[in-house]
């Protein structure tokens, strides 16, 4: 059974949430404040946050970094305020998902449901199919599916799960330019979302593999559509593209 972890400082949004869960068929574990939380997920490993942003003793934003220290855990971010700051700084310190206040209980377990089943599958789409052992490499980009592991030049990326399953999507993808919704749909296996949780992703990717990420060359802004990965082109003859080192 999964444990899900949540984590608000009005009793009301807890126990719905709680009941709600329960319901589904997980098991919770309830903190009203953050550290709090932090000590009940140290005593009880969850295997998701539901997490408010505003609370006593230690936000949501702190709570969650120390949350992911340890190594990547799912967490749904919780707030009354629906400013884009608000859901970007979420998503930034590891967020998986955002849902305003106030929410609908049902689709806040349905939303738990896909995450958990995301994580258990190790990634997005691209990730589940009979490819999911070999290697891919583009330019001074190599990514060790079965490893979980993804280098440039030679040292290792520190990507967050989220995001190696990101640069898998392109990796699979050079050229094509693909939309925020389907990349919702085909990474996080999202129907419906926040797509500035793509748009954060993005930009924290290039951050880690751009040489200026002011100046994207490998993930480029196409307008009106989306994003499209522009792999460079090898040394002498032979084109250009994404290898799959099966």
């Amino acid at each position: 059974m999964k444990r899900v972890l949540v984590v608000d400082d009005d009793p009301t949004v807890s126990e719905v949430v709680a009941g709600y869960l329960d319901r589904a068929g997980f098991a919770v574990d309830v903190a009203a404040d953050g550290p709090a939380a932090v000590a009940r997920a140290a005593m009880r490993p969850p295997d998701l946050v539901v997490l408010d942003l505003m609370l006593p003793g230690m936000d949501g934003l702190e709570v969650c970094r120390r949350l992911r220290r340890d190594g990547p855990l799912p967490v749904i971010m919780l707030t009354a305020r629906g400013d884009e700051e608000d859901r970007i700084l979420g998503l930034e310190v590891g967020a998986d998902d955002y849902v305003t206040k106030p929410f609908s209980p049902r689709e806040l377990v349905l939303r738990v449901a896909s995450v958990l089943r995301r994580a258990a599958a190790g990634g997005g789409a691209a990730a589940r199919d009979e490819a999911a052992g070999g290697r891919l490499s583009a330019g001074p980009l190599d990514l060790d599916r079965s490893a979980r592991r993804a280098t440039r030049d030679g040292s290792e990326l520190p990507l967050t799960a989220r995001e190696f399953d990101l640069l898998e999507y392109f990796l699979r993808h050079p050229g094509r330019a693909t939309g925020r919704e389907e990349l919702m749909r085909e990474v996080w296996g999202w129907e419906f979302g926040d797509l500035s949780t793509v748009t954060v992703h993005v930009r924290r990717l290039r951050e880690k593999i751009e040489d200026d990420p002011a100046r994207p060359r490998l993930i480029s802004t196409v307008w009106g559509v989306g994003y499209r990965f522009d792999p460079p082109a090898p040394p002498g003859p032979g084109g250009s593209g994404a290898r799959d080192g099966r």
